[in-house]
């Protein structure tokens, strides 16, 4: 059986909401100009906090306990990424050139499947890991801030 949800947040916005039967379950809030987001799920608090400049690294802290409990390392195309969470590996990938489908597999073989654009979307998922689902939704939209700076990067010489 599979848990259906689906994700909003607002043109410009800096705040996901994650919904299950209508029912609002968490969020993920981006702090403007900060390598630091803090995301909620069924009751649960989590800060994802990015360092380094060319090899980035996100550690997942647990807010209640105050304790790194799993990191996240991106590949540099910008398309997967290796997610540890509590000594246990999954996998973040894109399933299509357009990065509007996407997915995390675990090391069980068990799959969250996430279909969206960049204000709304549906997540399937084949069994319950609240994080995980959660930590899908970062990394997509760690990425397109990634992208959106890069363009800037490339496209600001050439405005001037």
């Amino acid at each position: 059986m599979k848990d259906i949800y689906s994700w909003k947040k607002g043109f410009l916005s800096c705040i996901c909401n994650i919904y299950s039967n209508g029912k609002e379950i968490g969020t993920l809030k981006d702090k403007a100009f900060s390598q630091t987001s803090e995301g909620e799920i069924m009751g649960d608090r989590y800060s994802f906090k990015t360092t380094g400049i060319f090899n980035q690294k996100t550690a997942i802290i647990d807010i209640q306990n105050n304790k790194i409990i799993g990191n996240i390392t991106y590949n540099s195309w910008m398309t997967k990424a290796t997610i540890n969470l509590f000594d246990k590996i999954a996998t973040f990938k894109y399933d299509n050139v357009w990065n509007t489908k996407w997915s995390v597999i675990d090391d069980q073989g068990n799959r969250i499947n996430y279909a969206g654009y960049s204000t709304s979307g549906k997540i399937e998922s084949s069994f319950k890991n609240d994080l995980l689902l959660l930590t899908g939704l970062f990394i997509t939209n760690y990425y397109a801030q990634m992208s959106i700076a890069v363009m800037l990067i490339v496209f600001i010489p050439i405005w001037v």
